[in-house]
């Protein structure tokens, strides 16, 4: 007397459905890690360059606030700040500005330079408008210092 015990499995066409199905869920998931991925990036991208642009502004500004004069030269492109003892001098190149040993990755679309409300092309100045290119999504930094009398003495 043989008995006949059918095993119970998957047949060959279930399995292929399953593969299948394995198979689109994972291709999902990898097309969405890479969008999350791209996401990362541009955010991980507009964190560094704000970082620098607040690196450049802060630096600007105590550099404004410390010096007594405040000079610019269009035939080195310079930005010079001197007082009685220091000076200190920041050079503008196309997509970068220096200042001793920093380098700051800011590229500028336009600057414009001022003194006592007035525009200037070169000389003493009390303020400065830096206008920055798109990938900086053209924003502006305005950088001013309240006058003193050391100022406008030579």
């Amino acid at each position: 007397m043989k008995t006949k015990h059918k095993i119970e499995a998957f047949t060959l066409s279930e399995m292929v459905v399953v593969l299948i199905l394995t198979s689109l869920v994972v291709g999902m998931a990898f097309s969405v890690l890479t969008m999350v991925q791209k996401h990362m990036n541009g955010i991980q991208d507009n964190l560094n360059k704000n970082t620098e642009l607040h690196k450049l502004e802060q630096s600007l500004w105590l550099d404004f606030n410390r010096y007594s004069k405040i000079s610019y030269s269009p035939f080195d492109d310079e930005l010079v700040f001197s007082s009685e003892l220091t000076s200190i001098s920041y050079k503008f190149n196309t997509e970068t500005i220096t200042k001793d040993l920093d380098t700051f990755k800011v590229s500028l679309e336009n600057k414009a330079f001022f003194f006592d409300g007035n525009a200037i092309q070169e000389g003493y100045l009390d303020a400065l408008k830096l206008s920055l290119a798109k990938n900086f999504r053209n924003q502006v930094l305005f950088i001013f210092k309240k006058n003193d009398a050391t100022q406008f003495m030579e």
